[in-house]
């Protein structure tokens, strides 16, 4: 993120208020502000700043412990949709890592700095690749759930944890290829011309990969999916929706509803609103890109809310990390004995 200044005839050196370089653009507001040396002023204020920090420090602690239990119950069960999720989860925790941490709080709220041009723009191809990839494998768990469903011959007989793995290598290496375009996205938002043909190309080309064509395919597999258990239900069989249909549901929502605001507002200002003057714009897609990472951090509330088999995979992960934590601080305070004792022996007998 830059810092941007101007000077004026009569008026003191001044800072347009920059905005996180996460994965879409941002405006300055109309007007200045003062220049607070050692400091980067927010968009909004400090609310964004303590939203983000409240993320970051909840959400990710969180989709690591997701991620462990996870990782526990693919290896179990050798489930798809378990090793989609832990992919879907890692996703997450790299769109945390580079998009809040690095693009907003670091580099915008602590450094205060300006960063070279080339940083910025590599930092731009990773936070749209985990874009990329988290929705795309959110898009593999609805395959795989509607191929159960609708298919489950099929599923059973083609389904297998090596196929899983290389379905979502195949995903990941095509969300990095598609990032690398958004290497030259361009800041409109601090950029006096009009957006140029290759922005609109970008913008339309990132509305489309993470949203329209992804909710698309949602839309018809979910849509699939609850016809089929309503046919089970006017048959005379219990249409039984599964933990993992559930959850699908479930985190295709979330996203649908949470993205939409953030699609809204930059075709908006697109087509729409000025491109550097309008500030009510500026923070109506600051409040768009806050919901859009509350994505990242929402999916442990809701498989905890669905699945007891996960709920107590989390108290079991959280039971073994603790016990080696109490039983060296109980070694230490009892003093155990380094004596072995030979198999057999009688008591009192020892060496």
């Amino acid at each position: 993120m830059r810092l941007e200044g101007q000077e004026t005839a009569g008026q003191p050196r001044v800072t347009l208020l920059p905005t996180p370089n996460g994965s879409g653009p941002s405006q300055e507001f109309e007007g200045h502000w003062p220049e607070i040396p050692g400091r980067s002023p927010c968009v909004a204020g400090v609310i964004p700043v303590i939203y983000y920090s409240i993320l970051l420090g909840l959400g990710l602690p969180v989709n690591l412990l997701t991620a462990v239990a996870l990782a526990r119950l693919a290896t179990r069960t050798r489930k798809a949709s378990y090793y989609y999720l832990l992919a879907l989860t890692a996703s997450d925790i790299v769109t945390q890592v580079v998009i809040v941490f690095v693009g907003f709080l670091l580099q915008g709220a602590v450094l205060a700095r300006e960063v070279p041009q080339a940083v910025v723009r590599t930092a731009n191809i990773l936070e749209f690749a985990a874009n990329h990839a988290s929705v795309w494998i959110a898009v593999l768990l609805t395959i795989d759930r509607y191929d159960a469903l609708c298919h489950p011959l099929h599923h059973r007989a083609a389904s297998s944890p090596g196929r899983t793995r290389r379905a979502i290598t195949i995903v990941l290496g095509a969300a990095l290829l598609t990032g690398i375009p958004f290497y030259w996205w361009l800041d409109v938002w601090r950029d006096a011309d009009p957006p140029s043909t290759l922005d609109a190309v970008l913008k339309w080309a990132h509305c489309l990969t993470v949203y329209f064509i992804p909710c698309g395919i949602f839309l018809v597999t979910n849509s699939a999916i609850i016809c089929r258990l309503r046919r089970r239900g006017q048959s005379g069989l219990r249409p039984r929706l599964g933990k993992s249909t559930a959850i699908l549901l479930g985190v295709t929502t979330l996203f649908t509803f949470l993205w939409a605001p953030r699609i809204f507002v930059m075709l908006f200002h697109l087509y729409v609103a000025p491109v550097h003057r309008d500030w009510r714009v500026h923070l109506a897609l600051d409040v768009a890109n806050m919901a859009a990472m509350l994505n990242t951090a929402v999916n442990f509330g809701l498989y905890c809310f669905v699945s007891k088999t996960f709920r107590v995979t989390i108290q079991e992960v959280i039971h073994s990390a603790h016990l080696p934590c109490s039983l060296g601080s109980r070694s230490e305070g009892t003093g155990v004995e380094p004596m072995l004792k030979p198999p057999g022996l009688p008591k009192g007998a020892e060496l």
